[in-house]
């Protein structure tokens, strides 16, 4: 699926992935804004403004025969060009922008020290955006009993345990997914996190509960024998399957009396 960018953003693709062992969607979302990124640069070393630069203008721009005499020609205000237009033009947030900065310093750092293309890396000076403080969200022990006493249904006895591990163990919505049946030993519970780092949680009383009584109900004839969870299909249960399965409670609990 890579073809359609330069060779030297490949091998940075292959780096990441071979090298750095990065997961699937972190390469995938290197791979769309080093493409994003390389269009819009592409576009305006042509001369072009900001104004005249939009979405279809961007995926009709190819850059796959790209050379290296281009990077070599990438400033530091070529790049504060781009990030003025996500900001200005595509309204991107600032922790939209911050990941895409993340990403072409990444890249540059890798064309300079690994690939030893360039003699200077344009982003080595790129700051990141701002990112607003924001007071973490959380509920209080009434709506977390109120969310777990919503829970009905042909699936309640595993969405009431994924809502009771959301709940005590602090897991990102790809681990909870991503659990195994023997990733459970006893009472504690091993999650593969980012970069396939392993950590482990203590299962308190309530999730050991809550583990107990769905594995109890847990389709046995399923097409992903080692998901702990698992869809109506018989497979792994989707990240978006459980976002809206906890939207749907959350909205519920909110009109309980």
């Amino acid at each position: 699926m890579f073809d359609d960018v330069p060779i030297y953003i490949q091998n940075f693709l292959e780096y990441m992935s071979g090298i750095k062992n990065r997961s699937n969607s972190t390469i995938k979302e290197y791979y769309y804004d080093l493409r994003y990124a390389f269009r819009y640069l592409k576009l305006l070393k042509s001369g072009y403004k900001d104004s005249k630069i939009d979405s279809e203008l961007i995926e009709k721009t190819d850059i796959s025969n790209m050379d290296i005499e281009f990077i070599k020609s990438i400033e530091l205000d070529d790049l504060h060009k781009y990030l003025n237009y996500l900001s200005k033009i595509l309204s991107d947030k600032p922790t939209t922008r911050a990941r895409k900065v993340a990403t072409l310093k990444s890249f540059f750092n890798f064309l300079t020290h690994k690939k030893k293309i360039l003699d200077k890396n344009p982003a080595v000076e790129l700051e990141t955006p701002k990112l607003p403080k924001r007071l973490p969200k959380y509920l209080s022990l009434d709506e977390s009993l109120s969310l777990l006493h919503s829970v009905d249904g042909e699936f309640e006895k595993r969405d009431l345990c994924i809502l009771t591990l959301f709940l005590n163990c602090g897991l990102r919505l790809s681990e909870l997914v991503n659990i195994n049946m023997y990733h459970i030993r006893g009472d504690i519970l091993a999650v593969i996190g980012k970069g396939d780092k392993e950590r482990s949680i203590y299962l308190n009383d309530a999730c050991q509960k809550a583990i107990k009584e769905y594995i109890a109900v847990r389709p046995k004839d399923v097409k992903e024998r080692d998901a702990l969870f698992i869809s109506k299909r018989g497979t792994r249960i989707g990240k978006r399957t459980v976002e809206v399965m906890v939207k749907k409670y959350i909205i519920v609990a909110r009109f309980r009396p």
